[in-house]
């Protein structure tokens, strides 16, 4: 069985946590040699992906998404500045992934798919972004994490694809969340970003196995900087920290792993293909 690689290509300091607009006015860009090298270890074992590309960061580097989109991955869409979708108005939204999707199909002249908020911040809170993903034009989204924690995630929500209904209305866009599995505890996730870098190999390795047992494709997700040990530090307190830091001198030979034992694609080939 095929399971599905993304990647939100975003810079390090997008991450949502403690003071963005302090971190952002010194942070030093590593976008470039990061996608280069996950690139590289993508094309190593021949695995095509989907990457959520930010629309601020294709305004400023489209030579990149060119060279992602030439190599026969996917480009959908990370929003355009990286806001948490409960944070902004309707209004704001809608204007910011109109941005994103117009800055990516003019790079790749072909028509984009794909929506992930930032930071899985579709919640109870900003439902309301579905339908107006769809009023867009979008036809697929992978924006709900089905645990609740401090910054997204919707408890109890379904755990694999389906067609959300809103206001007693079956709307016709896919929602894929990220793969999560019950430890009897909790439901977590296990197959990207802090998760991926926190769980041992084998225990992911054992999680994905179940999943693909179950005919259910495995979703995995990381962000560019987390294959980077030299990732710059931001000051980040606490928790944060943690979930910003843990794990990344290790993660780029865990991914080189992960990819080397099973099979990957994207999303649209999974999901938009074969419709």
């Amino acid at each position: 069985m095929k399971n599905i690689f993304t990647i939100d290509l975003e810079e390090y300091y997008c991450c949502n946590l403690g003071n963005n607009d302090v971190l952002k006015s010194s942070a030093i860009s590593t976008i470039e040699k990061n996608t280069d090298n996950l690139l590289n270890l993508l094309k190593k074992h021949n695995v095509k992906a989907t990457f959520f590309v930010l629309g601020s960061i294709a305004e400023l580097y489209p030579e990149i998404i060119k060279k992602i989109y030439v190599e026969g991955h996917e480009i959908a869409s990370h929003g355009y500045g990286h806001e948490l979708v409960y944070s902004i108005s309707k209004e704001e939204f809608k204007a910011d992934i109109v941005k994103s999707k117009q800055i990516l199909e003019g790079i790749i002249k072909e028509p984009v798919n794909g929506y992930r908020a930032p930071s899985w911040s579709i919640t109870e809170k900003s439902l309301w972004a579905l339908p107006i993903l769809e009023q867009c034009g979008y036809k697929y989204s992978s924006s709900i994490f089905p645990i609740k924690t401090f910054l997204y995630g919707i408890k109890n929500a379904p755990k694999i694809p389906n067609y959300p209904v809103i206001n007693n209305k079956q709307l016709k866009i896919l929602e894929i969340p990220p793969s999560s599995h019950n430890f009897i505890f909790k439901e977590l996730g296990f197959s990207g970003g802090f998760y991926f870098r926190v769980f041992p190999f084998f225990l992911i390795k054992w999680l994905i196995k179940i999943k693909n047992k179950n005919g259910i494709p495995v979703v995995c997700y990381i962000h560019p900087w987390e294959i980077d040990p030299e990732t710059p530090k931001l000051e980040l307190k606490g928790f944060d920290k943690i979930i910003h830091y843990y794990g990344i001198k290790k993660c780029y030979n865990k991914l080189d792993k992960l990819l080397s034992d099973f099979k990957f694609t994207t999303i649209k080939d999974v999901y938009i293909n074969k419709k």
